[in-house]
């Protein structure tokens, strides 16, 4: 039986959160790591909505910490479904931050996160096909499909 696709649009995600104390070194940016974890978060919640099963993190392709991240600042993770294959699905985040006093708003990171779904024995199972609506939808499917290749070319060399 033929497994119905999904729409990009269907499995959309976007968390804000405020940066606070704990979130940073002492001199007010915030870490890394914690930017990471929440790029996690957001792109699995995309994951998990495109397939309704249980998935992890196979790789991040990709994570450029553009600019800094202060204590105080709303940041806001955009995620979305870029390609999926048959038990692989690639997720792209944007990450924005807010100066909640000024306004301004300003790009501050962005990565690409690939996860395997699991089935309920643990092992890969198959995922929905992609729909994809619009022009900028079909062409991050085509740069997710490149990265693709790059990261199993990169892979061959690397693992053998």
């Amino acid at each position: 039986m033929e497994m119905q696709g999904k729409r990009v649009e269907e499995s959309r995600a976007v968390m804000t959160r405020l940066m606070n104390l704990p979130d940073a070194n002492p001199a007010g940016n915030v870490h890394g790591g914690v930017i990471m974890n929440l790029i996690d978060s957001a792109a699995g919640v995309v994951a998990v909505r495109h397939c309704r099963t249980n998935v992890v993190t196979a790789s991040i392709d990709r994570l450029d910490l553009l600019r800094p991240i202060f204590i105080g600042d709303l940041v806001t993770f955009k995620a979305s479904m870029n390609m999926v294959n048959r038990t692989s699905m690639e997720v792209g985040v944007r990450v924005d931050a807010e100066n909640l006093r000024t306004g301004e708003i300003r790009k501050v990171a962005a990565a690409y996160l690939t996860y395997v779904a699991l089935g309920h024995d643990g092992r890969p199972t198959r995922v929905p096909p992609l729909i994809l609506e619009t022009e900028d939808e079909h062409r991050r499917n085509r740069e997710a499909k490149a990265r693709r290749e790059a990261r199993l070319k990169y892979k061959e060399k690397s693992w053998v």
